[in-house]
């Protein structure tokens, strides 16, 4: 259909969403399987748990699938004394799913090198990353070991950026998309552009394939994109949706219940710029006014939010929403790649 689907070795140019901490094998490959480019969310995974992953992958699929890492922005907090201030501000919802409040790890997240090194062993078909630019030396190893690098942009100037470092395809990300906004050149807060605003602007202004991103759910949506310009698209929340992937009841009912404009943008859970829903943690969080910088607060958070999805409590989870959630009304990702793939150039009219 057009050169994204040569680059990326698939035979239709829709792409899942990686979800990170809700990613699942199923969802992963069922993707994978049905042609597209099924995604996998490798957020805070150490280089053995990611090989192990990536091993289950293969094992699952043979068609090719991609990973994806949060790149570091340099401003990320370290564990510091103000860690127990932080933990203290979140005790009631440790009560709540009855766990103990942590102490001070050594750190919040793993090195991005052990990440990277473990990646490049298993040289997966596609690396997608977030937060940046990949470096010239990580684009320049995973090329050599036949890994294809995908950027994700919110902005023009992002777009560009990426273009610049020579990877493969680029992720135009609209602001009605669900969870982090992925924004590196400026505060997301002035990044939020909408999909149908950036995608035929960084069409316009890159070499590579644009793939569209926020807000898609069914192939009107689908339809759209290719017509601002884009070669593929990505959906996260109707994907999200589906039995297949990792949420719960809970964040599914979320999901189906959820109006556009009930959507929220908020730093509550992560202590990054976050689209989901405002449930009872984020209210709260927010009205106490003592929010972690990142991962400081994801990593607090997910202390309670961990057992709270174990446990179907919706209102303590990080329910994330974009605003196209009154469209993902399929149950199976079968029927949310069928309903998608109707909306491509060469397929039929409805």
């Amino acid at each position: 259909m057009s050169d994204l689907t040569a680059t990326l070795g698939i035979r239709t140019p829709i792409l899942l969403g990686a979800f990170g901490g809700l990613s699942s094998i199923p969802l992963t490959t069922a993707v994978s399987e049905l042609g597209g480019l099924g995604a996998y969310g490798l957020y805070g995974y150490d280089g053995d748990r990611i090989r192990s992953t990536i091993a289950d992958l293969r094992a699952a699929t043979a068609r090719p699938f991609a990973v994806n890492i949060w790149l570091p922005t340099g401003d990320e907090a370290a564990p510091g004394p103000q860690h127990t201030t932080f933990a203290l501000a979140l005790e009631p919802f440790y009560s709540a799913v009855g766990v103990e409040m942590p102490q001070r790890p050594e750190r919040y997240l793993p090195p991005l090198g052990e990440q990277v090194d473990a990646i490049l062993e298993a040289r997966p078909a596609v690396l997608s990353v977030v937060y940046g630019v990949p470096s010239a030396e990580l684009v320049s190893a995973a090329h050599e070991r036949g890994i294809r690098v995908v950027g994700t942009a919110t902005t023009v100037a992002e777009a560009v950026a990426l273009d610049d470092a020579g990877i493969d395809a680029i992720i135009a990300s609209g602001a009605e998309a669900a969870g982090h906004r992925v924004s590196f050149l400026r505060a997301a807060e002035d990044s939020l552009v909408g999909t149908f605003s950036l995608v035929p602007q960084v069409v316009d202004a890159v070499r590579a394939p644009v793939i569209a991103a926020g807000g898609i759910a069914d192939r009107r949506g689908v339809a759209a994109a290719f017509a601002l310009g884009a070669t593929g698209v990505q959906v996260g929340t109707a994907f999200l949706a589906t039995r297949e992937s990792a949420a719960n009841d809970a964040h599914r009912d979320a999901i189906r219940r959820t109006a556009a404009d009930e959507t929220v943008l908020t730093r509550a859970m992560s202590g990054r710029l976050s689209r989901g829903v405002r449930n009872r943690a984020v209210r709260a969080i927010e009205a106490g006014g003592l929010t972690a910088p990142f991962p400081a607060q994801n990593w607090l958070t997910g202390r309670f939010r961990a057992p709270a999805g174990e446990q179907g409590l919706g209102e303590l989870q990080s329910l994330w929403v974009g605003q196209s959630a009154p469209l993902a009304v399929r149950d199976r990702a079968e029927e949310v790649f069928a309903e998608l793939a109707a909306g491509l150039p060469s397929s039929p009219a409805r």
